[in-house]
């Protein structure tokens, strides 16, 4: 007799698996939110130059995330399709993370080629590493409900993780680098990387593929077919990719918002880490899916953050009405973030469903690190054209109009971005009634399937 397949996670395996985003966050959290002010104030690099090197980046994403995703796609080992990446790409993405924020005594011409060459190299290390986080999801439990607690969870230890970077991340810079920038840099970064491998390893012991899938490799010509007609997936990806363009460029410009606009670098530790209150509306959201749908929550959170930063703007220099605009834009946010990771599980189970193929590895590469790494990339490129038409000079006082440019970018160009992630949201309601109906012919699928074996 065949064992049961196991549906339900206990609390230690949903611990571990929310430790995994939770490592990475730690230095992904420094990269979209400190790269493009490291580049600029420590590193020195002409905001313009920064901003490109960000875009090319761009490029490498739309090869290296299907790439990544077929890999997975393609793996049958021992430890799974998922799991073994976590196991084989933490070493390597630790040292590239080292040197991206290293800062070595170059010449200006080199140092723009480390900048480029390290940002690119981690770049194509974090989607290997962050891919597996999403695509493992469907192999955890069969269960709609469950996938979407895993992911709470997950979410959890992303926002904890943010919250100790975005805490941390100046005073600690400041404190260990004794006012040299580049040495408190460096020394976090070690340290940050260091606990981030730590963590995975051990969490790699801990979470396990559990549903069974196919062993049969799904070459990548064979895991596109998986997208044909997925609308569901489509509508995922835009909203994703907007709301990541959003969100970097809102915190990546907070450093210079209160920096210059404020003239108070010390709020931008302040208001980075109470972002991490988020978390609360994250660990409702499986209570909110019993009475209100998933597209429901996940419009209300891009309404949130939207009001957030009009709130925000509304509050001119007064601090006390800004924090409340910022903790409740975040609020908002962070239900719209926690969405579309658990929901691309469902489009992959939909994929299977028209098409007969399990293409988890494609389908969550481009649903979620492909995402995030592009909408990150182009929200760094976007505000650092801007600064540099309004004249920003870094470690300058900065005249009116580079001030207006700052607040534009900080304020109006995240707004316009959440608004671009809201409106494929409007269209995925019809396939969310689906998924009864799509979770009942792949249990009935599957079961014809082994009687047939």
């Amino acid at each position: 007799m065949k064992k049961k397949t196991k549906q339900f996670l206990s609390n230690y395996e949903m611990f571990n698996y929310a430790s995994l985003n939770f490592a990475q966050v730690l230095i992904y959290f420094l990269i979209s939110s400190y790269l493009l002010y490291f580049y600029t104030d420590v590193a020195k690099i002409p905001v313009t130059v920064a901003g490109v090197i960000l875009l090319i980046a761009r490029g490498f994403d739309a090869i290296d995330a299907p790439i990544w995703g077929a890999l997975i796609d393609i793996t049958h080992s021992k430890y799974g399709r998922s799991r073994p990446y976590f196991l084989w790409v933490a070493f390597p993405f630790a040292i590239s993370s080292v040197l991206m924020f290293w800062n070595p005594s170059l010449p200006y011409k080199q140092k723009i080629i480390w900048c480029a060459v390290t940002y690119i190299l981690s770049g194509i290390l974090y989607t290997g590493i962050n891919t597996p986080l999403t695509s493992i999801l469907p192999s955890l439990s069969r269960v709609p409900e469950e996938r979407l607690k895993a992911n709470s969870w997950r979410l959890v230890g992303s926002q904890l993780g943010g919250f100790l970077i975005n805490a941390a991340c100046l005073p600690v810079v400041a404190f260990l680098g004794k006012g040299n920038d580049t040495v408190g840099f460096r020394f976090l970064i070690v340290v940050v990387a260091i606990i981030f491998l730590i963590i995975t390893l051990h969490a790699f012991t801990v979470v396990k593929e559990r549903v069974p899938v196919s062993v049969e490799k799904v070459p990548i010509n064979k895991s596109v077919k998986a997208i044909k007609g997925n609308w569901p997936w489509v509508i995922i990806v835009l909203s994703n990719l907007f709301y990541w363009m959003a969100y970097t460029n809102r915190n990546s410009t907070l450093v210079y918002y209160f920096t210059y606009n404020f003239n108070d670098k010390g709020l931008v530790a302040l208001f980075n880490s109470l972002a991490s209150l988020q978390l609360f509306m994250i660990l409702l959201i499986p209570w909110l899916n019993k009475k209100f749908s998933k597209t429901q929550i996940w419009s209300a959170g891009f309404i949130i953050a939207i009001i957030g930063q009009l709130i925000v703007l509304a509050a001119g220099h007064n601090i006390i009405i800004a924090l409340f605009g910022w903790i409740f834009g975040n609020m908002g946010s962070g239900v719209a973030v926690t969405m579309p990771f658990s929901m691309l599980s469902q489009a992959v189970d939909f994929g299977e469903w028209k098409t007969g193929i399990h293409s988890s590895g494609i389908l969550t590469a481009l649903g979620s690190s492909f995402c995030i790494k592009m909408g990150s990339g182009l929200a760094g490129f976007i505000p650092s054209m801007i600064l540099a038409h309004f004249g920003y000079v870094a470690n300058h006082v900065q005249t009116a109009r580079s001030l207006f440019g700052i607040k534009l970018s900080f304020i109006w160009v995240s707004i316009l971005l959440f608004i671009c992630a809201l409106i494929p949201v409007f269209f995925y309601g019809k396939y969310e009634r689906m998924e009864d109906k799509i979770a009942s012919d792949l249990k009935q699928r599957h079961l014809q399937t082994k009687e047939t074996d």
